[in-house]
């Protein structure tokens, strides 16, 4: 069973900070440039280092401030609230993470996440299935990383990115194909870590 991030055990998990600063990441990830932890770009560096020739790690975001998570979730929760009046607060809370984290543990305001697909040599992006960012109820569920009713070349995409991103340390957010990370508290708790090596990290640490 997929564990969501609204779920207690994802907020039990302790943190020890360690104090990687954020940084930029190298230009040959994209013209976003992202921001992330410095060992989460070791990370993705090993990563991209796997991939056949003509095909490149393309980030479109990174650490995200709390202020702009607060939006999303607010946004989000909005969307489905008015498509299910009435529902209880806690199966909002839960379906919202399904595509949206808690402030408390979200892993991209720890710094600890990217959001990322898979390029060919002109830059133009490869199919995986669906666009970035594309909800469960837009996409029919086909932002599961594991969906059905995707092509076998999206399919084949999605397990490249699983093969090279796994082995380079990284976790996979099951309901969202492109959202990864390394040091937070989901990626403790997926890869059994006594404690994250990430908690929310402000912008004023950057690199």
């Amino acid at each position: 069973m997929t564990i969501l991030l609204s779920d207690p055990r994802v907020h039990a998990v302790p943190v020890r900070e360690n104090g990687d600063p954020l940084v930029r990441l190298a230009a040959g990830f994209g013209p976003a440039r992202a921001l992330v932890r410095s060992g989460l770009a070791e990370c993705l560096e090993t990563a991209a280092a796997q991939l056949p020739p003509g095909v490149a790690l393309r980030v479109v975001e990174g650490h995200r401030t709390a202020s702009d998570q607060q939006a999303i979730i607010a946004t989000y929760t909005a969307e489905l609230r008015a498509a299910r009046p009435g529902i209880p607060a806690e199966e909002l809370a839960r379906l919202t993470s399904r595509f949206v984290a808690p402030l408390e543990v979200a892993p991209h305001v720890a710094g600890g996440a990217v959001d990322l697909t898979l390029v060919d040599a002109t830059g133009a992006e490869l199919d995986l299935g669906t666009a970035i960012d594309a909800t469960p109820e837009a996409s029919q569920g086909r932002c599961f990383t594991a969906a059905t009713g995707i092509g076998a070349e999206a399919r084949a995409h999605r397990d490249l990115l699983a093969r090279v991103l796994g082995a380079a340390g990284l976790v996979n957010y099951p309901t969202e194909w492109w959202h990864w990370s390394y040091g937070d508290r989901y990626w403790a708790l997926t890869t059994g870590a006594p404690a994250a090596l990430y908690g929310p990290v402000d912008l004023a640490v950057a690199a």
